[in-house]
């Protein structure tokens, strides 16, 4: 058992000590303010880097072939988009691999329809 000379001393502690905890407290973040190294966020991008909403703007000048992944130039990309447009004789398919996706997409539709199938 704790005698009560003790009680009020584990309790109150030192006369100042809670001005001195309100003290320390309240002038901290001050000193953390006033150090250079905080002033400057981490999170900020680099001065020389270009702001994405201005690089959204740019007009884009050059592309890639959709046949081969060749660098092309805006005009002939255009071209060649025009010309794979006007391709008279589509790829055609042979009648059992169309049978067969066809098979597939009903063996889908009863999937959702019975999962347990």
């Amino acid at each position: 058992m704790v005698g009560s000379g003790q009680c009020e001393q584990l309790r109150c502690g030192r006369p100042g000590h809670w001005a001195l905890l309100l003290l320390l407290s309240t002038s901290s973040p001050m000193v953390f303010s006033l150090d250079p190294g905080w002033a400057q966020s981490p999170t900020l991008p680099p001065p020389d880097d270009i702001p994405e909403e201005i690089l959204r703007t740019e007009i884009i000048l050059e592309g890639r072939s959709p046949l081969d992944g060749e660098p092309l130039t805006a005009t002939e990309y255009a071209e060649l988009m025009e010309a794979l447009a006007e391709n008279p004789n589509p790829p055609q398919l042979s009648p059992r691999i169309r049978h067969l996706v066809f098979l597939l997409r009903v063996r889908k539709f009863f999937r959702t329809l019975i999962p347990f199938l």
